[in-house]
């Protein structure tokens, strides 16, 4: 199959409110439609995860990402501008988001990955789309596909058919936190 085809099966999916299990920039995730709180209650289930924890979206660019924030501060643009490893950014002030992607006190937290099939796939799709490591909640994160467990692979809609060979070398992303002042804080390196 061609990454075309398979774009176009995901996107199917996403459309659909449905859930898809892709590889990303860091490991293998479970995503679905960002803007849609009850596909975002799919992910949750197939988590097994408790709905106080919010889950980290990619977007495919700045432009994209000025969407769903209040405003990106100048630090996180320089920090974008300059970091080449997987890195998550809280942002203060989501917008356009349902409420049940978000953290408690309104944040969200956004990856612009560097990997060719989830460009694709959100230039393509034009929206955020989850990315929560294909795992139960408090299990250990798969680095290859291999790594996925049964149930998991059973729960979602769609399973990208790329890179279920390889093991990812790249670890989860670093996260860091910039509250409403600007001010950043790392919260896993």
């Amino acid at each position: 199959m061609s990454a075309d085809h398979d774009i176009q099966n995901v996107l199917k999916v996403l459309k659909k409110g449905g859930t898809i299990l892709y590889p990303t920039d860091t490991i293998w995730g479970i995503g679905c439609d960002a803007t849609n709180a009850k596909a975002v209650e799919k992910v949750y289930r197939i988590k097994e995860r408790m709905l106080e924890k919010s889950m980290i979206i990619l977007v495919k660019d700045l432009e994209m990402l000025t969407h769903y924030v209040r405003e990106v501060p100048e630090i996180a643009e320089e920090l974008l501008a300059s970091v080449m490893d997987p890195l998550t950014i809280i942002y203060p002030g989501a917008r356009n988001l349902p409420k049940n992607v978000l953290a408690d006190d309104g944040s969200i937290a956004i990856r612009i990955p560097k990997h060719d099939f989830c460009q694709e796939l959100l230039g393509a799709f034009g929206k955020p789309v989850t990315s929560t490591s294909a795992n139960v909640s408090g299990a250990p994160s798969p680095y290859s596909f291999g790594g996925i467990l049964e149930p998991i692979k059973q729960s979602v809609d769609y399973i990208v058919p790329v890179r279920h060979q390889s093991i990812s070398k790249i670890k989860p992303s670093t996260i860091v936190k910039i509250d409403e002042y600007g001010e950043l804080r790392v919260l896993r390196s």
